[in-house]
């Protein structure tokens, strides 16, 4: 019995360490498909040429020592693989529904295999269209009209929807089953941001929300907003964990919780009550294995780096020590932002410095597969 009893406690051990999160060092990037921002480059190219910028993705990466990627595989409502349940992505191809002729996931799983280099499938869990383009039959917004709301030029899922949720979970669960990835994890796009056609605090869910009322229902709208989002996190943490053994989940939010939190602190957004997303809520639920909030600014003036990232990562709002990976701005070096590349530099040094330290997301691959300022060689470097 003592035997049998020690067996049982390594069986569970060794279940558990895979379950989990190790403490490596994450080195990630981001690859968006969205608009043909990182791949592929335009939409209509041969599989062999989609082919060969996986592999120069993968060989680029590799080369400034990363070891992770998350791969955009459902920027719209569709996918870059073979789906059982969404149309394939027009961003392949120029039209939604169209096989593009390889399966662009398991291509990033084997590239990656090959040089070290994870890969986590990304997804939007609620965007269904960013455009009026042509949409496939079996996409959502033609089997579930009824679920799909329009917000300006775009199309949402209505996260208060039960039918939504359980679609978007069997997304997941289609993907961790029947692909190696070594996570899943969704962007910062829930209840959508405000803008044109969507004042602050408003979505077109009337309709959801007095059903939920109907139905007895006790919560204010604002509540049962997040609890809607709420309930999506802990079943795709459970979905993901039930089908494949040693997966991660994780969020990238937006980098800042509150106006003024930490104190200090500037922001036109209050994600807690426009994007109705509680990542906090999540890490002391332990709803999440890893959080990359969005730290898309210098380490100077009213969105602090450092001030941010050492708030993310303190025991007051992570008791858990769940791992925290800052997503950062490494495509400012460009554009109007004209970031000096000695500002990642600084914050590749500050997230070393701050415990409890995980590692960093690079926003994302195609600074680095134009090596902008020499940036790469800052990451070959550390």
């Amino acid at each position: 019995m003592p035997r049998l009893a020690a067996s049982l406690l390594l069986f569970f051990a060794v279940l558990f360490s895979l379950a989990v999160p190790a403490s490596a060092e994450m080195r990630g990037a981001w690859v968006a498909s969205v608009h043909n921002l990182n791949f592929p480059s335009r939409t209509g190219l041969s599989a062999d040429q989609q082919r060969a910028e996986i592999r120069r993705i993968i060989s680029i990466a590799a080369a400034c020592r990363l070891n992770t990627l998350m791969v955009q595989v459902r920027p719209e409502g569709d996918a870059l693989y073979r789906s059982r349940l969404e149309p394939w992505s027009r961003f392949l191809t120029g039209t939604q529904g169209v096989d593009p002729g390889y399966d662009p996931l398991a291509t990033f799983i084997a590239e990656g295999k090959s040089q070290g280099i994870a890969i986590h499938a990304w997804i939007n869990p609620y965007r269904a269209s960013t455009s009026k383009a042509g949409k496939a039959e079996n996409h959502i917004s033609r089997t579930m009209p009824g679920a799909v709301r329009r917000v300006g030029s775009m199309l949402w899922m209505d996260p208060g929807d039960p039918a939504v949720r359980q679609h978007v979970v069997r997304v997941v669960e289609d993907i961790v089953r029947r692909y190696a990835v070594r996570g899943v994890i969704l962007d910062d796009y829930f209840y959508p941001y405000p803008g044109t056609g969507l004042p602050r605090g408003t979505f077109p869910d009337d309709t959801t929300y007095g059903r939920y009322q109907a139905g007895g229902g006790q919560l204010n709208r604002a509540d049962w907003r997040r609890e809607n989002v709420n309930t999506l996190i802990r079943e795709l943490h459970t979905v993901v964990h039930a089908n494949r053994q040693g997966a991660w989940f994780g969020v990238s939010p937006f980098g800042i919780y509150r106006p003024n939190v930490p104190r200090g602190v500037e922001a036109q957004l209050d994600q807690l009550t426009e994007l109705y997303s509680d990542p906090v809520a999540w890490l002391r639920e332990g709803t999440v294995d890893y959080l990359s909030p969005q730290l898309y600014w210098t380490d100077a003036g009213p969105q602090s780096f450092s001030s941010l990232l050492g708030w993310w990562r303190s025991s007051s709002v992570n008791p858990r020590g769940i791992l925290v990976f800052p997503s950062l701005a490494v495509d400012r070096l460009g554009g109007s932002h004209n970031w000096p590349v000695q500002e990642i530099s600084r914050q590749l040094d500050i997230e070393s410095s701050i415990r409890p330290k995980g590692g960093f997301i690079i926003w994302s691959m195609a600074p680095l597969m134009r090596n902008t300022k020499g940036v790469n060689g800052v990451l070959q470097g550390t």
